[in-house]
């Protein structure tokens, strides 16, 4: 269950109603939820495969400069060269398909997970919010993203709680 206030503050982080929310998945340092994990299923019937939704716009603005900066296709050329990156990258994928089977089944989406993975590097706002949610050493390309973000929280949070 999630709280009133934990419900506002995604919402202002959003600027929008958040939907299907199962519960805070992970708390930045500054207090207020900056992943949610995400019911498999949305509200209105729609299959939903992102279980970690980054919902910091802080840290999201961050990982979009990360994005724009090339970084998704040098992780994607380093999956096809490195059979151990690429096998921990794997194991992420079945644990973040192992997590949201615990929230929920839903056949549509049954094997994909998000943000590419198992073979592929497309969101790395889905693979920060997995090794947020899930804790580092779990994915080791949402840790590479968690290193260079740095300490998005430190000039306070992002909305009032």
């Amino acid at each position: 269950m999630i709280s009133s206030e934990d419900e506002a503050a995604i919402a202002a982080q959003l600027g929008r109603p958040p939907r299907s929310i199962h519960g805070v998945g992970h708390r930045c340092p500054c207090g207020n939820p900056d992943v949610v994990a995400t019911e498999p299923r949305l509200d209105d019937g729609t299959p939903f495969p992102t279980t970690f939704y980054l919902t910091c716009p802080r840290a999201a603005s961050k990982i979009g400069t990360l994005e724009a900066s090339g970084l998704m296709r040098e992780m994607q050329d380093r999956l096809a060269e490195d059979e151990e990156l690429a096998s921990a990258y794997a194991a992420a994928h079945q644990r973040y398909l192992a997590a949201r089977e615990e929230i929920g089944h839903v056949e549509e989406i049954a094997g994909i997970s998000a943000g590419g993975m198992p073979d592929r590097v497309k969101c790395l706002h889905v693979l920060a919010g997995q090794a947020l949610a899930q804790g580092r050493g779990v994915n080791p390309l949402g840790d590479e993203v968690l290193d260079l973000l740095g300490q998005w929280w430190a000039s306070g949070p992002c909305v009032d709680r």
